[in-house]
């Protein structure tokens, strides 16, 4: 019985269309004078902090905690400012996931396990009405590597329940191998959605658990009985 779902954020619950690496390239550009910095990153599955690391790597200079800390609160002033001029949208199916989740107390609860980093997470899920204070999760500028945060959003998850879950109790929702990648560290399922930059085809390849095209398809009164 599923008891808690892990949710990635970009190309899973919303479509920004571009507006957190256009803010990665602007925050370069302030802190770094290289406002071309982000064109050779790829992003989809990453963390923002591990972007930040090659950028940085790519460019010979050498990070520290201070560094980090100013440029995510650079990156999410960019954020802020450029996410209300992208035509983003939520994607299918995932208010209906969070209405569920709000009327009905058996549903499983539901987290984060995103590559964002925690604000700019905040910042993206405000913009579209989507941000919950309460929830737990583990987010991109905490650590660099993805399953290191799958480890910690499954045991915050758990202090936020109270109980030691299983890992078979606990469903990844992502849109890319990553995020699938992410459940199987961790021995938690997966489901992946088609509606980011990969296919069905190329989903289940990866080893996720289910895949459909988008969370409209997703029933989740049914959830808690995978």
């Amino acid at each position: 019985m599923i008891k808690l779902i892990l949710l990635d954020i970009d190309g899973t619950m919303i479509h920004a269309k571009g507006a957190g690496g256009v803010a990665f390239g602007h925050a370069f550009a302030s802190l770094f004078n290289r406002p071309d910095g982000a064109k050779s990153l790829k992003f989809a599955g990453r963390t923002d902090l591990s972007l930040l690391h090659e950028f940085l790597a790519n460019h010979r200079i050498e990070p520290s905690s201070a560094l980090e800390a100013s440029f995510f609160d650079i990156y999410a002033h960019w954020l802020a400012e450029l996410l209300p001029q992208f035509e983003g949208s939520v994607l299918p199916g995932v208010r209906q996931l969070l209405q569920h989740s709000k009327e009905d107390p058996d549903a499983p609860k539901l987290g984060l396990l995103t590559g964002n980093s925690r604000l700019g997470a905040e910042i993206k899920l405000r913009h579209f009405g989507l941000w919950e204070d309460q929830w737990p999760g583990a987010f991109g500028d905490e650590h660099a590597q993805r399953s290191t945060l799958a480890e910690w959003a499954a045991q915050r998850g758990s202090k936020y329940l109270g109980v030691s879950l299983n890992p078979e109790e606990i469903l990844v929702i992502g849109d890319t191998p990553n995020d699938v990648a992410c459940a199987q560290s961790i021995g938690a399922r997966s489901l992946a959605v088609a509606t980011g930059g990969f296919t069905k085809e190329a989903l289940q390849r990866s080893g996720a658990t289910w895949v459909m095209d988008t969370l409209a398809s997703l029933d989740p009164a049914l959830i808690r009985t995978w």
